[in-house]
């Protein structure tokens, strides 16, 4: 292709994009400056390896124990403590149905989504730790009455979330119970008596029951 007068042609402008192009490709691979690299602080940079010993105040009890960093809540309560507190449920194991949940610091949480160096030196309640067979706490005694329990795996959850919720709000809803545990699935479907027992258990509270 003939050139211009002033030398342009399309070859050049191809070969010049072409330049470019490498260039551009090079430069986005090139190492950063050592003063654009991040220096990690030696809180960051310190990587703990191995099983680790911890101490978690369980149902106002000290347990230590030893476990690896990676080892969840619900793992260390139900195979590490002595003895193993199994009200807490391992069933999903994904954080999807609350069988697992436990109070932390008076919040309920997922003990399967929650590690347990995490878990140090926060107040932990599991559903052993709000009542007994003997003397259950109002939530406990509703749900003998309302008939809340089927298959018993998700009863602990619910539980310990709607006990959660009656600490926060003595005077709920319905609506608002049905919000205060929408994170704890039943597969047998067994909702309508979970929702009275946890409104009979806010009226026995008003009555002086223990929540």
């Amino acid at each position: 292709m003939p050139g211009t007068q002033d030398g342009f042609s399309r070859r050049r402008f191809l070969k010049g994009v072409g330049a470019v192009g490498v260039g551009a490709m090079v430069l986005d691979r090139a190492p950063l400056p050592a003063e654009a690299d991040a220096t990690p602080s030696p809180a960051n940079a310190k990587i703990v390896k191995g099983p680790v010993p911890i101490t978690l105040h369980v149902n106002g009890k000290d347990y230590t124990i030893t476990v690896e960093p990676r080892t969840t809540l619900l793992n260390a309560l139900r195979n590490h403590l002595v003895p193993p507190h199994t009200g807490p449920k391992l069933v999903c194991d994904m954080g999807t149905c609350g069988a697992c949940t436990v109070l932390l610091d008076g919040k309920n949480v997922y003990g399967c989504l929650t590690l347990a160096i995490d878990a140090v030196g926060k107040d932990i309640t599991t559903v052993e730790g709000l009542g007994t067979p003997d003397d259950p706490n109002a939530v406990q005694a509703a749900f003998v009455e309302k008939d809340g329990m089927m298959c018993g795996f998700c009863t602990d959850g619910f539980v310990t979330s709607i006990t959660a919720l009656l600490r926060r709000n003595p005077n709920p809803t319905l609506d608002e119970v049905k919000q205060g545990c929408k994170g704890n699935f039943c597969r047998c479907g067994t909702y309508p008596h979970l929702f009275q027992a946890a409104l009979a258990a806010a009226e026995a509270g008003k009555s002086g029951g223990r929540i």
